[in-house]
């Protein structure tokens, strides 16, 4: 293994020197990576900077042709204009459950009850409602068969599936169908946007494993998937897919839970009819959402006791129904009953699958919401609190039900409260539906949430049936569970490389289990939950219609960017007057110059005198950190002052900065941009001698530390060359330890020379910041087809011009705001 060697700056001689070696050469297994060969060519698109002691470096185009070796190289650490700053965060971002004290651990227990176990901690309201409205029973033995169908559901699916395997498949500690999406996309280019570049997959967030055994069976996945517009494209839309069904879980569970709570008013109080149920459920929801804007965690903690109560309410009123009724119900557990349910009534046995469903729902909720929460702390709660309370609630149903046959239809649980409870209950199940109608919303969008809660209010007016409710509800479950299972499947294959009999089991037994689910839901699709499916095929159309605009328009960007060798030609004054500022040309091309840009310099009269190509740009990972949002390149010559930022956030990042502090950022990471170049261009003149006598076993590298200490590596290609590494080092660091010692005139004129350029960027910083809009829209040609017109004239369109803009996250006065438009016909 290569060893780092580092030369640098230290306290007190020596022993500055080791601990400068051990800090940093601990980061040489995680640094170094693993790729293709030609994979890491930087995208410096280009790096002349005019100044004739430099070697050139030619733009080495990222969207070339696939690799077609599959042999890997291992490369060392590489030194760009974040990964100093990213030596301090590395690791830091994820939250460890291990290391929190007891009273933290329950405030943590309390907030996941209350976040992420509200939907499937209600289930036992409606389950056995909704399966038996589909399958009268007929005595105490189908009473036993539902209840073994709905036990093997509970362990199968919530704890099996998600608890046991999904909850691993996370995005560092983001879950859901995009969390998913985004872990494939950072192992293999199956993204559709062609934005990708080499510099993403140096984030501190990026990270992969190394090469394995199993490795061949995954790079022949990887290949395929890369090679392939069509399963790129399949890719898509089973993760639109997902999302949309997702989006209609939201819509549901509120409708549901709620109702279901309510309905309880019926038992309590006979002179109250189903009309007044729903308007009490509309209230209801209106006050939820109301209070959606305190935020996940302090609702969380303040309604977590609360379900803690109706958790225990559920167990402690189970014990009760087996202890006065039947205890004999735990005979469920043996998986027979099933089969035997289902001889005895064959269709109305598989039409009730799709109620029996409803217990498990909730179980997306918990690996939606897992951003908000560690794995750890959702699987312990799961187990020893959640699942052994609803197990003892559904005993407690079935002991009952065995002697009273008649209220199966209605509602089984309200009536199997003892009378003497039967209000403080009612009051704890209302409040306990109100948190699950939270668990899915908080997993969407903050503008999809709007939506979903205008979509929720709706059903239950349009839906006053809780049996037309819960068949919508299985249908949005159903289909994300599907989803979240091809996707899974496709990370392990992928990602953990598991042996492909286990990878076969898990794909055949429980897609082959959500289909049947499927199958029952869909067959009752025509008492009205169609909605729902209307309604996640509309979401489907907008996302699909997004990203095809969206594919499309950089497409053309791309094709139509201004080449270099124009502006060359143009010179450094780029044809037009260079007045004092900043201006920073916001556009979505991440290479290249924009061809808006040759509008403005052909529009306007005069250019800024240092220009920024600033892209905003999302990466495969659910959080980017600060200090390395922005990735720079010098774009033409140093005296043309143009640069080229990357501005990068992650699926999770909330951009709301203000312009103020964005600026000073931006400029602080150019500033140590052009002090890196600088280090490096002294160090490459200085080390042509060392170069000549180790070309073939070492290269330069420079680390500027965050303090502001410059270290220069020197990593060799073998172990053997580590003695004349150490020489190395020490002498590097006794000149630097002896200010007195004369310096060249080389170096000094590099210094005059780096001083001259960081003094014109803050003296363009003090005249102004300009932010220069640059609006791309495209139209569809005349002969082109009549879809393509639609979809792209208006339908994209009205999307584009009713999104949020990138800017308008960063507050800027509308007077440092210069806009130009430009169409493009495609």
């Amino acid at each position: 293994m290569a060893e780092e060697v580092i030369s640098g700056s230290g306290s007190s001689g020596r022993e500055g020197e080791i601990n400068i070696r051990v800090g940093l050469t601990s980061r040489d297994s995680l640094d170094s990576r693993w790729v293709f060969p030609g994979e890491d060519d930087s995208e410096i698109e280009d790096n002349g900077d005019g100044d004739d002691d430099l070697p050139h470096r030619a733009a080495v185009d990222s969207e070339g042709e696939d690799n077609q070796e599959h042999r890997l190289i291992r490369t060392e650490p590489r030194v760009d204009s974040f990964d100093v700053e990213a030596l301090e965060v590395h690791g830091a971002h994820r939250s460890d459950y291990e290391d929190l004290g007891i009273a933290r651990r329950i405030i943590h227990a309390f907030q996941t009850l209350g976040v992420v176990f509200g939907d499937v901690g209600t289930s036992p309201l409606y389950t056995f409602s909704v399966m038996f409205s589909k399958a009268p029973i007929k005595g105490d033995e189908d009473v036993i068969g539902a209840l073994s169908l709905v036990l093997y559901t509970l362990l199968l699916v919530p704890l099996v599936k998600y608890v046991l395997i999904v909850l691993w498949a996370n995005d560092d500690g983001e879950g859901g169908t995009f969390a998913l999406y985004s872990l494939i996309c950072r192992h293999a280019n199956v993204s559709l946007l062609p934005n990708q570049l080499p510099s993403d997959t140096r984030i501190s967030n990026f990270i992969l494993k190394l090469p394995s055994p199993e490795l061949e069976r995954s790079l022949k996945i990887k290949e395929r998937l890369e090679a392939s517009l069509t399963l790129k494209k399949l890719l898509l839309m089973l993760v639109l897919a997902g999302t949309s069904m997702v989006i209609a879980d939201g819509v549901v569970t509120p409708a549901m839970s709620v109702m279901s709570a309510v309905g309880g008013l019926k038992v309590g109080v006979a002179a109250i009819e189903q009309d007044e149920v729903v308007m009490i459920s509309v209230t209801f929801l209106v006050i939820l959402f109301s209070v959606q804007k305190f935020g996940t965690s302090q609702v969380g903690l303040a309604v977590g006791p609360a379900l803690f109560i109706w958790f225990c309410s559920l167990a402690g009123i189970g014990i009760y129904n087996l202890i006065k009724y039947d205890a004999s119900v735990l005979r469920a557990f043996n998986p027979v009953h099933i089969y035997l349910y289902f001889k005895r009534n064959s269709v109305n046995a598989w039409y009730a699958l799709g109620g029996c469903l409803l217990c498990a729902t909730g179980s997306e909720a918990m690996f939606a919401d897992l951003c908000y929460f560690s794995v750890r702390s959702i699987q312990l709660t799961f187990v020893f609190l959640v699942l052994p309370c609803l197990l003892l609630g559904y005993l407690g149903q079935a002991a009952y039900l065995t002697g009273n046959l008649n209220g199966a239809e209605k509602h089984p649980f309200f009536l199997s409260i003892p009378s003497g409870i039967f209000w403080p209950v009612l009051l704890i199940a209302n409040i306990a539906a109100l948190i699950a109608s939270r668990a899915m919303t908080t997993a969407t969008f903050s503008c999809i949430k709007q939506s979903s809660n205008l979509g929720c209010l709706v059903l239950v007016c349009s839906m006053s049936s809780i049996n037309e409710i819960g068949n919508a509800y299985g249908i949005a479950e159903l289909g994300v569970m599907m989803m979240t299972t091809i996707l899974v499947t496709i990370v392990m294959l992928l990602i953990w490389r598991l042996n492909i009999i286990i990878v076969l089991s898990f794909v055949v037994f429980f897609l082959g289990l959500e289909l049947t689910f499927f199958s029952s839901v869909l067959w009752s699709v025509t008492d009205g939950s169609w909605v729902i499916l209307v309604f996640a095929v509309i979401m489907f159309v907008i996302m699909y219609i997004w990203n095809y605009g969206s594919k499309l328009k950089y497409e053309t960007e791309v094709e139509r960017k201004l080449p270099m060798d124009l502006m060359r030609e143009i010179g450094c004054n780029l044809g037009t007057i260079r007045a004092p500022g900043i201006g920073l040309l916001y556009n979505e091309l991440a290479k290249g110059v924009p061809a808006i840009f040759g509008h403005f310099i052909t529009t306007l009269p005069a250019i800024h005198s240092m220009v920024v190509f600033v892209c905003i740009k999302y990466v495969p990972v659910p959080v980017v950190p600060q200090n390395e949002r922005f990735f720079f390149r010098r774009v033409c010559p140093k005296s043309y002052h143009l640069f080229r930022c990357i501005a990068r956030y992650g699926y999770k990042d909330v951009r709301k900065e203000n312009h103020q502090a964005f600026e000073q950022l931006l400029i602080e990471s150019l500033e140590k941009l052009i002090r890196r170049e600088a280090q490096q261009r002294q160090l490459e003149s200085d080390g042509d001698e060392d170069a000549d006598s180790e070309e073939d076993t070492s290269f330069s590298r420079v680390l500027i530390d965050p303090n502001g200490s410059v270290y220069s590596l020197g990593v060799p290609l073998l172990a053997e060359f580590r003695g004349s590494s150490n020489s190395i080092s020490e002498a590097s660091i006794s000149e630097e330890l002896n200010p007195n010692s004369p310096a060249s005139p080389s170096i000094s004129d590099a210094e005059h020379s780096l001083e001259r350029e960081l003094s014109f960027i803050r003296q363009a910083k003090e005249s102004g910041v300009v932010y220069l809009l640059g609006h791309g829209d495209i139209r569809a040609r005349k002969d082109s087809w009549f879809i393509k017109k639609l979809v792209i004239n208006y339908f994209y369109a009205f999307l584009r011009k009713n999104c949020r803009r990138g800017i308008a996250n960063l507050s800027v006065p509308h007077s440092h705001l210069i806009q130009v438009g430009m169409t493009y016909m495609v």
